[in-house]
């Protein structure tokens, strides 16, 4: 009567058995998912310290943003109702009775956006609250308004300084005013929304 040979499932002799293979599997299983999550925590890690460090840099520059607007708030609306009352005159006479004091010609808010163009450049804006996203977008786009359209006025007086008529200066000035009003309490109004936001998701993250 031939032999009957019974394959070895108990673990005995040269071969593995079942569950030890099944052992090993899960084991590298559990290896390679366990990378996986600490590969992930460490870039979450990475991104909460771009996140961070781009908020510190808004922080500290809109902050110097806002002291450079509200300075110069109240001389642009001053010069502006002055230059109101020039053109609301009907003669010359109650024209030269207005006083402009222009000591400061328009004086320009120069603002900085170096945060915000790092933040560009390293893609750190994307790990940013989308709603504190949102907000500085706006803010950086209105600081850009005003920078161009300050560009744009003193290129206008190389062209056409003010010695070769006090009319259109005067009418460019307060053009150029008119917009700051519209501008600049939007500007502040938004520094101070998003101030304590950025403060509020610092403390978060600390």
């Amino acid at each position: 009567m031939p032999d009957i040979h019974v394959p070895n499932l108990d673990g005995h002799g040269g071969g593995k058995s079942i569950f030890k293979l099944v052992l090993e599997v899960a084991l590298i299983s559990v290896g390679v998912f366990l990378g996986l999550l600490g590969e992930q925590w460490r870039e979450r890690a990475h991104q909460r310290e771009l996140a961070e460090q781009a908020l510190r840099r808004f922080k500290t520059e809109i902050t110097t943003n806002r002291a450079t607007i509200g300075s110069l708030r109240g001389y642009h609306a001053d010069r502006l109702k002055e230059l109101k009352q020039y053109f609301a005159a009907k003669t010359d006479d109650e024209r030269r009775k207005v006083s402009i004091r222009m000591t400061m010609g328009i004086s320009p808010a120069y603002v900085e956006q170096s945060a915000w163009d790092l933040a560009l450049a390293t893609q750190s804006l994307s790990y940013v609250d989308s709603e504190i996203g949102v907000l500085l977008s706006r803010i950086y786009n209105t600081q850009q308004a005003i920078t161009s359209e300050s560009q744009a006025f003193v290129q206008a007086m190389f062209v056409r300084p003010p010695g070769e008529g006090v009319t259109p200066y005067m009418a460019a000035a307060q053009a150029y005013l008119g917009d700051m009003e519209f501008f600049e309490p939007a500007l502040m109004k938004s520094y101070d929304e998003i101030l304590p936001k950025i403060d509020k998701a610092l403390g978060d993250r600390r």
